[in-house]
């Protein structure tokens, strides 16, 4: 607590309204509660960090239990094949997500008004999973490119298809939150398509469209169809060098790599998570 308040200037450490605990089950803010910084504001409902913890914790699970029986199918031992597509049906659509997307979303947005008839409109896309430090540095790199920046998001069943069926770890609701909330970003198309076709260049009055040298899978390297065709083609596409190399993909191998603490600590918060909703009552508007 003194190195972030005294050498890096922090002046209020914020949580939302839920418990937030250590792994030994005490409170992780209560020196800052103690000496009077700490400032509490309303959590997002349905949308929890111990619970997508939990989906990769499960994913890494799903995959080794696969394998297994992988492995015993060329061994020659008889696997139950039903069994298994039902596994692989609830790893892809399993996880269910609590968030109501009817919620305002706006409040996650920087308040932008749009872009100004002669804006220089710069449009990026991607999965977005796991938004990290990454994610951010490039969006900040494209929005410095322009004067508004458009931020496509995949939907889950586009993010499955070219990275796997143990993917989008976080669901298309969530994932638009994440992006929204970044600074550098005006506006999203929440289910943005796979290809950037000319229709959609001429709809938003895009100039300019950038895509990461990091990435998860840049699928027109590997001599599959190019999705930057189109922008290539009329002069307007860009590669942008990726300021950090991190990807979901990494973030999630460090949670795995300590995943017996992990799976104690989440043990913990998903308890103190089920007591909150269980103790939430309703506020009447009379």
């Amino acid at each position: 607590m003194n190195r972030l308040f005294n050498e890096h200037k922090i002046d209020y450490i914020i949580h939302g309204d839920d418990l937030c605990l250590l792994p030994d089950g005490t409170d992780a803010y209560a020196l800052a509660k103690k000496v009077g910084r700490y400032k509490q504001i309303k959590r997002t409902e349905g949308v929890s960090s111990t619970e997508i913890v939990g989906r990769i914790l499960a994913s890494a699970k799903e995959i080794k239990v696969r394998e297994g029986r992988e492995c015993s199918s060329l061994h020659g031992e008889p696997h139950n094949l039903n069994s298994i597509q039902g596994e692989e049906s609830h790893a892809n659509g399993g996880h269910i997500s609590h968030f109501l997307p009817t919620r305002q979303i706006v409040q996650f947005s920087n308040g932008s008004k749009g872009p100004g008839p002669n804006a220089r409109m710069v449009y990026i896309d991607g999965a977005f999973d796991l938004f990290h430090a990454g994610h951010v540095e490039i969006l900040k790199s494209a929005r410095q490119l322009g004067d508004f920046l458009l931020v496509g998001i995949h939907s889950d069943h586009i993010v499955s298809e070219q990275r796997g069926m143990h993917h989008p770890i976080m669901h298309l609701h969530e994932r638009s939150l994440s992006v929204l909330a970044c600074r550098y970003v005006d506006e999203v198309i929440i289910g943005a398509p796979l290809k950037v076709t000319r229709d959609m260049i001429t709809t938003f009055n895009i100039s300019l469209v950038v895509h990461g040298t990091v990435a998860e899978s840049n699928t027109f390297l590997n001599g599959k169809t190019d999705p930057y065709a189109v922008p290539k083609s009329m002069g307007i596409f860009q590669m942008l060098q990726s300021p950090k190399n991190i990807t979901t993909t990494s973030v999630a191998q460090r949670i795995l790599a300590n995943h017996e603490v992990y799976v104690k600590r989440n043990a913990k918060k998903e308890a103190s998570e089920k007591k909150y909703y269980a103790e939430k009552k309703h506020v009447s508007g009379d």
